[in-house]
């Protein structure tokens, strides 16, 4: 470190002058204080230089200027150095960040006592008022004790910044903040085990806080933000069914509000709603088709910025053989007119194995008004082989409307889309079904999420109230496999997690009884995991060359087969889920029974654990959660644990995010040890290493997967992507059993440094939050 003073020299010709203090006194400037900090938080770093932040800071001294302004141009100044070479000015970032923050929220750098802090917070209507009745001042006096404040130091820039945007209990308005995050992970805690008896919560309290706060578990953007407020959903995925009639879509459109205000990531499935021009009320009328309904969902999802934490984002579904479809895959780009685009939402498009079949024949596709073909659309999803007969039936059928296109050419247009705006998603409903934890005859999947990883079982619903429809709701977390030592480490985190979001189910409000009656009947859950480039970068494997697939194989395996045990756990002490009958795990099938058989082509790694002995505990006692897994795209959550997000590569060594305070930078973990075994996003030469890897993992999670494909231009002749490769990337996660497929991401020539304004970026909407966690 160059302790030499810049802001010495500046010092001297200002010595006279007064700084204002936070609490509006004024006294001389004391240089010694601001060396003093930077002294503190620049201990144990590398390569940093204190003088070198002074000389970027380039503060304008003045009399009466705020401490809060010096500080927040030093922290400025050290940020602005944060780079591949000298990653550890993240860190020196972080702490005079926290240092800074801390003085906001509490006047001082040392926090208050806990009970102190949550009795003054719950007066101020900033927390949750039955925290002082679930607890007892000496209950608050040991969680007190197990608080680490110092681990508020091992957070880097970013995650800093995260957590002040959007974590943190503070006034939006205002910009007051009211907490630090040790308080925040110990009073999530405590909101989800304040139910377990007294002999134990405080132990499982002690467990959870440790597994957050040392980053091993990574919670998403509803939790973090909501857990310990008076706020009580923290859902971060929504799905919602819409049937075909006023009635129903007027009630989706209501519920999609509901719920993007209180943070949640929005699924909608109006894959029912009747072609243009089909009759209404007997032809008494004719129908305006999807595309003014598609407007009105629209209208909904971008009327909340979901509480000021992020905007309102959604997804809407519909099937690839609808009479609209040609207009509906062009909804996105930006030809056309305002009347016949709707571009602000992003959309799936579900496809099954007929719809391959045509492709790879060099067949036609027909298209149908879903109205017109009864029982079409409800065996798309239940039952393949009847879709196929009544499929067939009803292109024969002349009296019913209908129109043919070359597979091909749809394919195309798909595809074209797809790779234009990057926001037309893939689903292949019948994997969703086929390898699901449901029973596709009883409790069919027939739409995803926003980010295409959750797969659930819904209902339309046919008003606000209606009691018979079913919104599916999954609650999301994340473990980090940078930070296990061993992959048995994952058995504590899935007890962990397992019992903290099935508390979760109980502890939350639900704004409608169709969402409530789902969550409390199916407890789904959706436990995925964040780091896994650097997993494989410290392991020496890459993504492109098969050399991860066993490792892989066994690290999902174990993943599932505790998260299970976990559930199967809980259930043998509180009773199986409601609707547990409903699950193919009732039957006693498990996902290693019904995996796509083409992925023991490229993996031959045995099974690890003892299944059978599980088999038969779960058909015995149950689960206690109907879905435990889903792999997530954890953008933001992901900084918050210095990790890199979701199972993604990076684009680069040092990742950047736009922000309200400026651009941050965040370097990949352990980059000086592993920078070269890092395989980045555009090294990976196609796509095929990448979607076997999502196909090995999709064999364990019983939902779905944020995969994405990526291309770089420059690879191919002329700098174009040919059509005959696109869809070949589509056949090859078809054929390895990816249950839906999610940006499409085009290398815009930005180089190595990520950058989040590219075509097809991730939205902070999934996570482990956000669908964003």
């Amino acid at each position: 470190m160059n302790h030499e003073s810049s802001l010495g020299q500046v010092y001297l010709m200002n010595q006279n002058l007064l700084v204002t203090k936070r609490n509006g006194s004024k006294e001389r400037i004391n240089i010694d204080k601001i060396h003093r900090v930077l002294d503190w938080a620049a201990a144990g770093l590398h390569n940093i230089s204190i003088s070198q932040v002074e000389l970027r800071s380039q503060i304008q001294l003045y009399d009466g200027i705020r401490t809060s302004d010096i500080h927040e141009t030093i922290i400025k100044a050290s940020a602005d150095l944060i780079s591949d070479k000298v990653p550890d000015y993240q860190y020196l970032s972080a702490r005079l960040a926290i240092f800074h923050l801390r003085k906001k929220a509490y006047g001082q750098f040392t926090p208050p006592k806990l009970y102190d802090h949550v009795s003054k917070m719950v007066k101020m209507e900033k927390y949750d008022k039955n925290l002082l009745e679930y607890y007892s001042p000496k209950d608050f006096e040991q969680m007190d004790n197990m608080i680490n404040h110092w681990r508020d130091m091992n957070f880097s820039y970013a995650a800093v910044k995260q957590l002040e945007g959007k974590y943190l209990v503070q006034n939006r308005v205002s910009g007051e903040i009211y907490e630090s995050a040790q308080f925040l992970y110990i009073l999530i805690a405590a909101c989800l085990f304040y139910k377990y008896s007294h002999d134990t919560r405080l132990d499982y309290i002690q467990r959870f806080y440790d597994a957050v706060s040392t980053f091993k578990i990574s919670l998403p953007t509803p939790i973090m933000s909501g857990v310990r407020t008076p706020t009580r959903q923290f859902s971060s995925c929504v799905l919602i069914e819409c049937g075909d009639s006023l009635n129903s879509i007027n009630a989706t459109a209501s519920t999609i509000v509901k719920y993007v205000s209180q943070r949640a990531g929005i699924g909608i499935n109006a894959g029912r709603i009747r072609a243009l021009g089909s009759p209404i009320r007997c032809g008494e009328a004719f129908h305006t088709g999807c595309i003014p309904f598609y407007k009105h969902f629209q209208t909904a999802v971008k009327s909340c910025s979901q509480g000021g934490v992020r905007g309102g984002a959604a997804t809407l579904f519909y099937p690839f053989w609808h009479l609209e479809i040609e207009s509906l895959l062009v909804l996105k780009n930006n030809r056309g007119i305002e009347g016949n685009r709707v571009r602000h939402i992003d959309y799936g498009v579900q496809l099954n194995r007929l719809m391959y079949q045509r492709l790879i024949k060099g067949g036609y596709i027909t298209l149908f008004s879903p109205s017109d073909v009864p029982g079409l659309y409800d065996s798309f999803f239940a039952d393949q082989d009847k879709f196929e007969r009544l499929y067939i039936g009803y292109e024969a059928d002349i009296n019913i409307r209908k129109k043919t296109v070359k597979a091909v050419e749809l394919f195309s247009l798909m595809m074209q889309e797809r790779a234009s705006t990057g926001r037309i998603y893939i689903q292949h409903v019948d994997h969703c079904n086929t390898h699901s934890p449901f029973d596709s005859t009883i409790a069919p999947v027939r739409q995803s999420n926003l980010c295409l990883e959750i797969v659930l079982p819904t209902n339309p619903l046919q008003d606000i109230n209606d009691k018979n429809g079913e919104i599916a709701l999954c609650t999301l977390s994340a473990f980090n496999l940078g930070a296990i030592n061993s992959i048995e480490d994952l058995e504590e985190l899935s007890i962990l997690a397992v019992r903290a979001l099935d508390a979760l189910l109980d502890y939350q409000d639900y704004p409608t009884i169709a969402a409530k009656n789902g969550a409390m009947g199916r407890r789904t859950l959706g436990i995925g995991v964040i780091n896994y480039a650097y997993y494989l970068a410290k392991n020496d494997m890459r993504y492109s060359d098969g050399s991860a697939n066993n490792l892989t194989h066994k690290t999902f395996e174990a993943m599932q087969y505790y998260l299970l045990k976990a559930s199967n756990d809980i259930a043998k002490e509180k009773g199986a889920c409601p609707w547990f009958n409903e699950t193919t795990y009732a039957q006693g099938i498990l996902p290693i029974d019904t995996y796509k058989k083409d992925l023991d082509t490229i993996c031959k790694e045995p099974l690890h654990y003892d299944w059978e002995t599980l088999r038969i505990d779960i058909k015995r006692y149950g689960l206690r959660n109907s879905t435990l897994s889903a792999l997530m795209p954890s953008e933001t959550s992901s900084q918050i644990s210095n990790a890199t997000n979701g199972i993604e590569p990076p684009r680069g060594y040092v990742s950047i995010k736009a922000s309200k305070d400026g651009i941050l930078r965040q370097v990949v973990p352990e980059y000086e040890n592993l920078k070269n075994k890092y395989e980045l996003l555009w090294e990976i030469p196609n796509n095929n290493g990448y979607l076997q890897l999502i196909g090995l993992m999709q064999k364990f999670i019983d939902q779905s997967i944020s995969a994405n494909t990526n291309y770089d231009p420059s690879r191919f002749p002329y700098g174009k992507i040919p059509m005959k490769q696109l869809l070949t990337d589509l056949l090859t996660a078809y054929k390895f059993g990816v249950k839906t497929l999610y940006y499409h991401n085009t290398r815009d020539g930005a180089g190595d440094i990520q950058d989040d304004s590219r075509i097809g970026k991730k939205d902070d909407n999934c996570e482990s939050g956000a669908c964003k966690i």
